[in-house]
């Protein structure tokens, strides 16, 4: 019951906004033009721009239109011109019948902004019909004691045409007997009444024929003819005579058919047959005949047909009373048609605007009319859409209806709207009628595109082939269209020395990456860059995700050794005494792999040997340390050949030759190479005093080199164990250099490594790590060696 008081309120609130605007333009005086009818189509009428204001190309540019009810096309605008131009002839008696004056009313439509103006169209009469009657032979029977001055009403002629040209008067051709007169009803038409101006006499003259002409007022007149022969009866000197002249009825318009409208009675004074009376309609038009017939013997008058109150309001019956004689009595019957809600309103739809672009405000999507041919009440007439629809209605001028947008809209939330459209009349039932839109959103760019992933990481091995898929990015737009089509692009790196146009590219079109050159893991480990999709729109919109390309490491790189250098002019010899324990560390054989993880972990093994089972290799960290205690039987020299594998698949790997000097002590002189004979050599004392000297010498010099060292060691506030050593000159190789820091010796520590002397085992000591302290070179630099050699009897050895 609320919803309905709601609906009743609104229904109220739109009628009266109806009413309101209808009684502010009806004091707007229309434009009016003229016309005569059966005018040339294309005749001009009136320059529209003029009488309106507005200039010429204005017509054109709010896409000016007529509209009229019927949407029937009687006239047209001249867009360039903006002259009124007549469409079609036009036929006043087919668009108006004998309704003067003939008004056709129709207006003018203006769009951005709406605009109504009123017209009016007069369409003047022409005389191109003639006078027409019905009967050309009318029969007349007149008493022959009819007196002088008596009159007989005719059956008139009828015209099409109205006004002046309609039928001005009647003349009967020249005789004794007769005169006519012509006669006016309440309706405005003319009849023609003859009257008696001489007594009739049946045996001087029993018949008289006599010419009715009908005469029009055009210019010039026109004319019809009727022939009336007149018949002089008996005496029969009482005529029928009506209880009334006038009846006045009212009669709905869904009356069914054979409803009793009513009795007409009249009454003849005379007996016999001369007073016996039958009923007729009298000269009853075709609309009469049709939907009115009358009992002769009872004056009952009932239906024929429907009657439709919006096509004619009022009929005029005459009814015709004779006896059975001549004489005859008239009486008319003023029938009053009252209209009932039999019609649903009429919706005309004059615009329509679809698609509509969303974000919009108030933007005008449908014009449209409205009529409900019923009267009063009934004739009244609400519109209303749908609840919860972002549009409303605007009443306009004579029942135009404008929809509107409420709000922007979006069409990524609605893209089409089913819009219905009741209009309902106030009659009772009320009746209604329901029209169905369409109404599509088109789409405008205002969405970026949005990727699936804020960051994308992608993984590519080292040594690629180039223009291989390495993997791709995704992005979606809400938009439609062109608004949603995408393009991929890689923006510049952030970094200005990544060479990016290089290493990778994308497809525009799917966002598919692409590495262009094979990547190398040693060089570079990862990078970063930026790709952008932009839309097609205007303007475009765009955004972008981080994309992370990690390259993958892959076994490449063979094992370097790094001590002893295989490079040296020299060979590098390692001492050790004969008095040496089990396990005694020989030397220990330093590697690293350009590769990073497994690739890079390193494990050695005894190739070969002179004598095997006298040294061993630890597999884990490269040390050479006796397997048992040695012999004088034992050759003094001995030739090792290490092998250092990576881990990788397939695994690489790479050799060391160890030259091993077998001495009695450190004090012992180096021994003679074994290709210099013994006897030679102990025969030669000359040669013995000589090494004795120079090694005297060279232990003074080597004592104060030490000596030198320890000052600055110790300025440096670093305590190192003073020893002497001997290691071979020359560069490590640049190629060589760990990028990744992953590696078995890697160039982010410093070892310390010294062979003390004097010492009974001879091992290698690896006191700490420095702290890290280098920079990544290019490929080709080289690595700098610390220290250099200071004595044939110890090392100190420092790597960065």
């Amino acid at each position: 019951m609320e919803d309905r008081g709601k609906r009743a309120v609104q229904k109220r609130q739109v009628l009266f906004l109806c009413v309101f605007l209808g009684m502010s333009w009806a004091g707007v005086e229309p434009l009016r033009y003229f016309v005569a009818e059966e005018t040339e189509r294309g005749t001009f009428l009136a320059n529209l721009a003029k009488d309106l204001g507005v200039g010429v190309g204005e017509l054109s540019d709010r896409r000016s239109r007529i509209g009229y009810r019927g949407n029937k096309l009687h006239l047209q605008i001249n867009q360039e011109t903006g002259d009124l131009l007549l469409n079609e002839k036009l036929d006043r008696e087919e668009l108006c019948g004998h309704t003067e004056p003939c008004v056709l009313r129709f207006q003018v439509m203006l769009e951005n902004p709406l605009e109504f103006f009123q017209a009016e169209l007069q369409i003047i009469d022409i005389n191109d019909h003639s006078p027409v009657f019905l009967d050309k032979e009318m029969l007349l029977k007149v008493s022959e004691s009819s007196s002088s001055g008596t009159t007989f009403p005719l059956k008139n002629a009828q015209d099409m045409d109205v006004g002046q040209n309609n039928i001005e008067n009647y003349v009967i051709s020249p005789n004794p007997y007769f005169r006519v007169l012509t006669q006016k009803r309440s309706d405005g038409r003319k009849y023609p009444q003859l009257v008696l101006e001489k007594a009739l006499d049946r045996e001087e003259e029993p018949e008289i024929k006599l010419t009715l002409t009908a005469q029009d007022g055009g210019s010039p007149p026109l004319s019809g003819t009727a022939q009336i022969r007149v018949e002089v009866m008996d005496i029969n000197d009482n005529a029928p005579e009506f209880q009334q002249l006038i009846y006045r009825v009212q009669i709905p318009e869904d009356s069914p058919i054979g409803f009793l409208i009513v009795t007409v009675s009249a009454t003849d004074i005379d007996l016999g047959a001369n007073g016996e009376i039958s009923y007729s309609l009298f000269q009853a038009s075709d609309e009469i005949s049709k939907n009115f017939a009358i009992n002769p013997l009872t004056g009952e008058i009932r239906l024929k047909e429907q009657l439709d109150f919006e096509r004619v309001q009022s009929y005029e019956i005459n009814i015709e009373a004779k006896d059975a004689g001549s004489f005859t009595g008239k009486c008319t019957v003023l029938t009053q048609v009252t209209d009932v809600n039999d019609h649903a309103p009429e919706v005309t739809m004059s615009a329509l605007t679809s698609p509509i672009p969303e974000n919009s405000p108030e933007t005008v999507v449908a014009v449209f009319s409205v009529l409900d041919l019923d009267s009063g009440e009934n004739g009244k007439i609400i519109c209303s859409i749908g609840e919860n629809l972002p549009f409303f209605l605007k009443s306009s001028v004579e029942n135009f209806y404008t929809l509107l947008t409420e709000r922007p809209l979006d069409r990524e939330k609605t893209a089409e709207y089913n819009i219905t459209i009741t209009v309902t009349d106030l009659g009772t039932p009320m009746l209604k009628t329901q029209l169905n839109i369409t109404v599509q959103v088109s789409d405008v760019n205002d969405n970026s595109p949005i990727f699936s992933q804020t960051s994308y990481t992608l993984s590519v091995c080292e040594n690629n082939q180039p223009a291989l898929h390495i993997g791709g990015v995704s992005a979606t737009d809400r938009d439609s269209g062109s608004n949603a089509q995408l393009t991929y692009s890689l923006l510049p790196p952030q970094d200005p020395h990544l060479p990016l146009a290089s290493l990778v590219s994308i497809n525009a079109d799917n966002g598919q990456l692409f590495a262009l050159r094979a990547l190398d893991f040693e060089a570079l480990q990862a990078f970063e860059f930026r790709v952008g999709a932009t839309d097609r729109g205007s303007p475009a919109l765009s955004s972008q995700t981080l994309v992370r390309v990690v390259v993958l490491d892959d076994n490449d790189n063979s094992p370097f050794v790094l001590y002893p250098l295989q490079n040296a002019s020299a060979p590098c010899t390692e001492l050790v005494p004969r008095a040496a324990e089990p396990g005694y560390l020989v030397t220990k054989v330093v590697a690293v792999d350009g590769d990073s993880g497994q690739n890079a972990w390193l494990s050695f093994q005894l190739l070969k040997a002179t004598e095997p089972g006298l040294f061993g290799v630890w597999a884990h960290n490269g040390e050479v340390r006796t397997a048992r205690l040695l012999s004088e039987r034992d050759a003094a020299r001995h030739r090792l050949v290490v092998l250092v594998k990576d881990n990788g698949e397939p695994p690489l790997s790479a050799s060391v030759t160890l030259h091993v000097l077998l001495v009695d002590g450190f004090s012992q002189p180096y021994l003679p190479l074994p290709e210099v004979a013994p006897e030679r050599a102990q025969a030669d004392s000359l040669t013995i005093y000589l090494v004795i000297a120079l090694a005297s010498v060279s232990s003074l010099f080597l004592f104060s080199v030490l000596m030198f060292v320890a000052v600055r060691l110790c300025r440096r506030r670093r305590a190192a164990p003073l020893g002497v050593c001997s290691v071979p000159e020359g560069h490590f190789p640049g190629h060589l250099v760990d990028v990744s820091g992953t590696g078995t010796l890697s160039q982010s520590y410093q070892y310390e490594v010294c062979l003390t002397g004097g010492s009974g085992t001879s091992e290698f000591k690896f006191l700490k790590p420095g702290l890290p302290n280098f920079q990544v070179r290019s490929l080709g630099s080289e690595m700098e060696e610390n220290r250099n050699c200071r004595n044939d009897l110890g090392f100190n050895i420092q790597l960065k």
